[in-house]
């Protein structure tokens, strides 16, 4: 019975307390860098004034980066941006990675119509699997237009994506926007782009790229065609992207047979130009 009564006995974990502070600081870096950069930010940060500093430091986030899973161009983006730009929030940008990955949610699709504002047109849009294979997309799907006008778009909100305000009204890193369009083979379509990058107040126009290239006729090779522009030197106080384009098909016929529209992109790239 006092066997059965200690097993039961409720257990206590007592903490095991390590003191850090005798460490040198290069070793203290070494141990953080092991801990989630969340973690760093919202509750490491606060302990002392030792490692706020050492977490305020690039070093502890360039080991983080190095030990973050790939992703292709983004810690390429990342190091080239710390190369160009004083004073890197290191913290966001190695959490948030603005640089080097696509701003833009579900470019392709997969995710229906989430994170898209549409305005429908005729029958409105539809999502498709594609018809000819586009290299590097995030999905082989597609947006699809109808017979008649059908437009949607987004907006980007690049401090919440990351950047932050001194970044972009000072550095101004290059902007690249864009899309991909082509048409079913047995039925042309139209097509265009407006991409604008919106002050504070999201109504403000800074800087703006429209794009109306000419239609694709009926009976062609259903390839893909991309439409581009990289905003530079663009002027202080942009915050928001708002992406934008429209599609229709040709013939006028009942469905959806108009612009086949996938993997659009705002992607950041801070390179190093005269302003």
């Amino acid at each position: 019975m006092g066997q059965l009564h200690s097993s039961r006995r409720a257990r206590v974990d007592l903490p095991c307390l390590v003191d850090l502070s005798p460490m040198p600081d290069e070793l203290v870096v070494q141990i953080l860098s092991w801990v989630p950069g969340r973690t760093l930010v919202t509750r490491c940060r606060l302990v002392c004034r030792q490692w706020r500093d050492l977490i305020d430091s690039p070093t502890l986030w360039k080991l983080l980066l190095k030990r973050k899973p790939p992703q292709p161009g983004v810690r390429e983006a990342l190091l080239e941006a710390s190369s160009h730009i004083p004073q890197m929030e290191w913290s966001r940008v190695v959490l948030l990675e603005p640089f080097g990955r696509n701003l833009i949610k579900n470019p392709c699709g997969r995710e229906r119509f989430q994170h898209w504002t549409i305005h429908h047109g005729g029958n409105g849009w539809e999502v498709e699997g594609n018809r000819h294979h586009l290299e590097g997309a995030e999905a082989q799907t597609c947006f699809v237009s109808s017979y008649s006008s059908c437009t949607k778009s987004q907006v980007v909100d690049l401090l919440r994506e990351g950047l932050w305000e001194d970044l972009l009204d000072t550095c101004q890193p290059d902007i690249c926007v864009s899309d991909w369009w082509g048409a079913r083979e047995d039925c042309g379509c139209m097509y265009k782009m407006r991409v604008s990058l919106l002050a504070k107040d999201k109504r403000s126009v800074i800087a703006e790229f429209m794009a109306e290239p000419d239609p694709i006729p009926q009976w062609n090779s259903a390839e893909y065609q991309q439409v581009s522009h990289v905003f530079r030197s663009y002027g202080p106080g942009v915050r928001y992207v708002h992406f934008f384009h429209e599609g229709q098909d040709t013939q006028f016929w009942a469905g959806h047979y108009g612009a086949r529209v996938t993997n659009s992109t705002v992607l950041v790239k801070a390179s190093r130009h005269p302003l």
